[in-house]
């Protein structure tokens, strides 16, 4: 389907770190004391794992999930989180060799921060959210952020770019009959006779171009159908 025009570099980039801005990097590279005792408890912790455990710790937040390869995190933020931590940023190459490691830390990590792994339910609400965003919008990079920003808010792990492109897709793909179902009485014969492609009160493509746009609002929220919107929703 949708995932077929993704390129697998486009899907490589979004599993990966991006680059990092200075507001970010102050943002959410910046350890609390509570980081701290956290990280180093005193005993069994080594400068590595401290040192990728503060990595993981403040990624997640910012991306919403913790790439596999924590060691090609953002040199920037991995030499701030060193001197806060008072180790060797080097350290970093050898960390998460054992992938159990890096599992275990982003378990730890996301109890700290009251994080979880997406149940049944919050990809249901996932895709409520995707599909109310769906009958407004019809970018699906826009879409993805939007579905990205969603779960961030949530404190939900961002699964796989797969699992959210097809998400995606597929609520599109139902706005789209939604969209056409619910307004295809207020297009009467004489109406689609004006528009391009239209047969026999079927609603055409250029109508569909067109409720999308501030008649389409008007119309909907005549009907209703506005409010539909992931319980958690935030992002209008």
């Amino acid at each position: 389907m949708a995932v077929e025009v993704v390129t697998d570099e486009v899907l490589e980039g979004l599993r990966g770190f991006p680059e990092i801005g200075r507001e970010e990097l102050f943002r959410f590279f910046t350890l609390t004391s509570s980081d701290l005792a956290f990280i180093d408890p005193g005993r069994g912790r080594g400068p590595t794992d401290r040192l990728g455990l503060a990595v993981t710790l403040c990624t997640l937040p910012w991306l919403g999930f913790v790439p596999d390869d924590v060691t090609s995190a953002p040199r920037a933020a991995v030499v701030r989180l060193a001197e806060q931590c008072g180790v060797d940023p080097d350290v970093i190459g050898s960390y998460g060799r054992r992938a159990k490691t890096r599992t275990n830390h982003l378990r730890l990590v996301a109890q700290y921060l009251g994080w979880r792994v997406p149940a049944a339910l919050d990809l249901k609400d996932l895709d409520e959210f995707l599909l109310a965003r769906a009958m407004e919008h019809d970018s699906p990079t826009l879409l993805f952020r939007l579905a990205c920003e969603y779960l961030i808010s949530a404190k939900v792990i961002r699964p796989g770019p797969v699992t959210v492109v097809k998400r995606v897709a597929h609520a599109r793909e139902v706005a789209r009959q939604e969209t056409s179902d619910r307004l295809a009485h207020e297009f009467t014969d004489e109406r689609c006779a004006g528009l391009d492609g239209g047969r026999g009160g079927l609603v055409p493509p250029l109508a569909i171009a067109m409720i999308k746009g501030s008649c389409a609002r008007e119309l909907l929220g005549r009907q209703g159908c506005r409010g539909r919107a992931g319980t958690r929703s935030g992002l209008r």
